[in-house]
């Protein structure tokens, strides 16, 4: 938890100080678990995995860049197949109107508006959401993947009970799961994707705790759909639009 402090960080209303990217101070982490022992005692009994590559392909360590990269503590990143880029952006409810480039510039405000950009690679659509979240979300996914389609979405926040993972195909909700907690899945094929799991060292039976679930579920994403998401493809100007809440 220290080595997320920096020096010249910001302090909360308290005093303590706080991460570039607004982690709980350390001395609030101490004090909350002393007034709370036995959630600490339950913190000891969960056990801790590591993912890490097995299996020649994508691994976590591939998806470094994105803790410290242009994207921030709220971002949900999409890669859907055989869709292009603008129908893509229609199917995520966006006007055709509102449908431009997206320039230098051009930041959301957690308050007020999302920032949505799509890039073509290959037979793929990546589709990043700044701030928003759409794309995990049942009925969004099953429409980005339907009429032969598939897609995957990682949805990353900081400040929510939990992150989010969701595969679809031909317009069914596939698998979904808390990426720290990824023994625990939904969907209509909820083991679809053991293969993948032990692949990157996470054993699908367990109801094991995850510490590196966002870099670990970027490189399942990429192992199911042969892309790997790059910090150039966050760069602008590029196709999208602007949500307003």
């Amino acid at each position: 938890m220290t080595s997320a402090l920096r020096s010249g960080s910001g302090r909360g209303a308290s005093g303590y100080p706080v991460s570039d990217r607004g982690r709980v101070a350390y001395e609030l982490v101490e004090a909350f678990f002393a007034a709370n022992p036995e959630a600490y005692e339950q913190a000891e009994k969960t056990e801790s995995v590591h993912a890490m590559a097995r299996t020649p392909g994508a691994s976590p360590e591939d998806y470094a860049w994105q803790d410290e990269g242009p994207l921030g503590p709220i971002y949900t990143i999409t890669l859907i197949r055989g869709v292009e880029e603008h129908e893509v952006l229609l199917r995520l409810g966006a006007a055709p109107e509102h449908i431009r480039m997206i320039g230098l510039g051009e930041y959301p405000d957690f308050s007020r508006t999302e920032i949505v950009t799509v890039r073509r690679a290959g037979d793929w659509t990546i589709l990043i959401e700044e701030c928003g979240r759409r794309g995990v979300r049942r009925e969004v996914i099953g429409e980005l993947s339907r009429d032969g389609g598939e897609a995957v979405a990682v949805m990353r926040h900081d400040y929510a009970a939990g992150h989010d993972f969701a595969f679809a195909l031909e317009g069914e909700f596939v698998t979904g799961f808390d990426p720290s907690r990824p023994g625990t899945r939904w969907g209509t094929a909820p083991d679809r994707l053991n293969r993948h799991l032990r692949e990157l060292g996470i054993d699908p039976a367990f109801d094991e705790r995850i510490d590196n679930a966002i870099p670990a579920v970027l490189a399942l994403a990429s192992r199911i759909t042969g892309v790997m998401v790059t910090p150039e493809h966050a760069e602008r100007p590029v196709l999208g639009v602007a949500f307003f809440r």
